[in-house]
């Protein structure tokens, strides 16, 4: 019997969002629409300089858990923090949202508890600028193999490969998961990530029974057109999920194809909608639903969490579930 639904690893994020227009971006030098990585010096200037700031338990995988706890899957998250202000409000977060948060904060880390600016355009862009701080010490000591182990689901952030500790703790944690006949599977987090650590996410993708990219990644992946990728990766993985901004989502598994029409909305808030994407795709494939309807799962979540500010659910997506005749 498996402790939880789905099991998630990844980077301990909290998310502080600000309103700011692009001459504010120019100012203070940040590349609109994009993640960037900071040191703390100027991460601490970019979080001194943020107005009416919201703070909020992030990262991205973290953020895919809350929508499933709101689904009312049983849901846990391997992740690290430091014992400080911070972490204790991410743990507390956490544990708030439904989502157990099984490592206890670290007392007296070498380093402060991870944080991640985020500065919402009036189009909805949302510029991160992201301090690991100790979220990226995460290695294999981190997982706990009951955890791992009892996961029907693991979920992947792709962002910890940065780390050979990471690297480490996937792999842990991935291997308990298969060994306790569970799934496990990972986002590919940005075509950046995939240039960083292409040999190895090629070889990761081998081992896994899902995997989730944007037409980007899967591109950057295998350095060939969509089309081209998408059929390398249906040959490597057990299942692939292509999302196309715009356009619509394609879901392969073995032999089987579904495509998923997106319903173009302007956002208000852009931040998120992989993370609920793939929220309700797990749903999906948790509860045993075909791909097409994971697959539109994914997409009502996606397309809830950008109508509103802020990475996570905050009306009743199983209503909007209900309402569209997919439960």
């Amino acid at each position: 019997m498996s402790s939880y639904k789905v099991v998630g690893i990844g980077n301990a994020i909290v998310d502080v969002i600000s309103q700011s227009d692009d001459g504010f971006l120019d100012l203070m030098g940040i590349e609109k629409g994009i993640m960037q990585l900071v040191e703390q010096d100027r991460g601490e200037m970019l979080y001194d300089a943020m107005k009416n700031r919201t703070q909020a338990p992030g990262g991205s995988v973290a953020n895919t858990l809350a929508g499933l706890g709101a689904l009312g899957l049983s849901t846990a998250f391997i992740g690290r923090v430091r014992d400080d202000a911070l972490g204790q409000f991410y743990a507390e977060g956490m544990t708030k949202g439904g989502t157990d948060f099984v490592n206890p904060p670290v007392a007296g880390g070498e380093l402060p508890t991870s944080r991640s600016m985020i500065f919402v355009s009036p189009d909805g862009e949302r510029s991160m600028n992201t301090y690991l701080g100790i979220s990226a010490e995460l290695g294999p000591e981190d997982v706990p193999d009951a955890v791992a182990g009892g996961a029907e689901i693991l979920f992947l952030e792709g962002y910890l490969y940065d780390k050979p500790k990471g690297k480490e703790a996937f792999t842990a944690a991935a291997r308990a998961c298969r060994a306790g006949g569970g799934k496990a599977g990972i986002a590919l987090s940005d075509p950046f990530c995939v240039d960083r650590h292409r040999d190895d996410f090629r070889k990761l993708v081998k081992e896994l029974d899902y995997v989730i990219g944007n037409s980007h990644e899967w591109e950057s992946l295998y350095q060939t057109d969509l089309s081209a990728a998408l059929e390398q990766a249906a040959a490597d993985a057990g299942m692939v999920v292509c999302t196309r901004s715009g356009h619509d989502v394609v879901l392969l598994r073995g032999e089987e194809e579904a495509i998923v029409p997106v319903d173009e909305i302007v956002p208000v808030d852009a931040t998120g909608a992989g993370d609920q994407f793939a929220a309700g795709f797990l749903y999906g494939i948790a509860t045993g639903t075909s791909l097409e309807v994971a697959g539109r799962m994914g997409c009502i979540a996606a397309a809830e969490v950008i109508s509103h500010y802020g990475a996570r659910p905050e009306r009743d997506v199983m209503a909007l579930f209900r309402d569209a005749g997919l439960v």
